[in-house]
């Protein structure tokens, strides 16, 4: 099923990569960045960065980058503030209400190539891979995808979940026309799996330790990487603007936050803690538990620099989307990456 994957993105990559040009485009390179002016010398710079979703352990390495001085020493003052998902996010960077943001890169790759939010570019990755996946308790019997015959799963509505099960069903062997899909909240996802309402959950495998509390089973994870391997997981962005005009300064927050990164995954504890400490709401266990279930997937593979976004693997990525229906065709990897600021070496 992955060789299928792969013939699949293989078929369009000729065309995603021979269109793509070598320069970002921008909506509006005339525009100011939100806070972005420079004060007089030394003066710390003023942006504002967005959360992927609110304050949980896969964004903790933004406290932690703003705690250890790393933001500082980039001559940065970060704002950090908790999103809500990526069409909450990606409005905000089109209204230059945020500078800078983490959200699921695939969900915005299908925004960008159905032209709804355009005015950005991932500038690194945090997850190597989609952290999408089915969950269900063990006392299902649901222990793979085919088993999901008949079956009814939630998920959050609209969300990159729902959009991609029809690809990851097909192959996987099952006919997605088989599962009944049940749109949800995503807080109320896990409440739904533990009150066995539902047979499984299409959600982020970080969310696994959350599930085992709430239903006090045993949890069976089914990755949507296990047959969507090119796909991404959460990004951080910056607005296209900034980076046309002050591409100096986008540079040093990437390299800032990519330390916040690394002390994170090497520190889960202290990084929870650090978190905690500024949001006293984010339960540390849980954090811990987030950390440590995605570090296999933040490092990039073939030793390129932590939070490389490699290039044809973004084109086969646009490629599966394209395949798929999810979008239509014409979007290249430039207008969804800008690739300079961590090259593979």
């Amino acid at each position: 099923m992955i060789r299928r994957s792969r013939v699949l993105a293989a078929t369009l990559l000729a065309a995603v990569l021979v269109t793509a040009s070598a320069c970002s485009s921008s909506d509006d390179d005339s525009s100011k960045a939100s806070g972005g002016s420079t004060g007089s010398s030394g003066e710390l710079k003023k942006v504002t960065y967005v959360t992927a979703f609110g304050a949980v352990g896969r964004d903790s390495f933004a406290w932690v980058a703003k705690e250890k001085g790393y933001f500082k020493d980039a001559g940065l003052d970060v704002t950090i503030q908790k999103g809500a998902g990526n069409a909450q996010i990606l409005g905000l960077i089109k209204g230059k209400q945020a500078d800078f943001a983490a959200l699921d890169f695939t969900g915005a790759e299908i925004q960008a190539g159905k032209g709804a939010f355009t005015n950005w570019r991932a500038i690194a990755a945090i997850h190597q891979q989609t952290l999408v996946s089915i969950m269900t308790t063990a006392d299902t019997g649901i222990t793979k995808p085919t088993d999901l015959n008949g079956k009814t799963v939630a998920t959050a509505s609209g969300s990159v979940s729902e959009l991609l099960f029809p690809a990851y069903a097909k192959l996987a062997g099952l006919d997605p026309k088989s599962v009944k899909i049940q749109g949800a909240q995503t807080t109320a996802l896990n409440t739904l799996m533990a009150q066995r309402k539902v047979d499984g959950l299409s959600t982020f495998l970080l969310s696994k330790k959350a599930l085992e509390t709430a239903s006090k089973k045993d949890v069976v994870v089914m990755p949507y990487s296990q047959y969507l391997s090119d796909l991404f997981g959460n990004a951080i962005i910056a607005r296209d603007d900034l980076i046309s005009s002050d591409k100096d300064m986008v540079k040093k927050f990437t390299e800032a936050a990519m330390k916040g990164l690394q002390y994170t995954i090497d520190h889960p504890d202290e990084a929870a803690e650090i978190m905690h400490k500024d949001q006293p709401t984010a339960a540390v266990p849980a954090a811990v538990g987030e950390i440590n279930a995605m570090k296999p997937y933040v490092s990039p593979p073939n030793g390129a620099p932590l939070g490389h976004l490699d290039q044809e693997r973004v084109a086969r990525s646009i490629a599966i989307l394209q395949g798929n229906g999810l979008m239509p065709a014409g979007l290249t990897p430039d207008k969804v990456v800008d690739f300079s600021f961590i090259p593979a070496s």
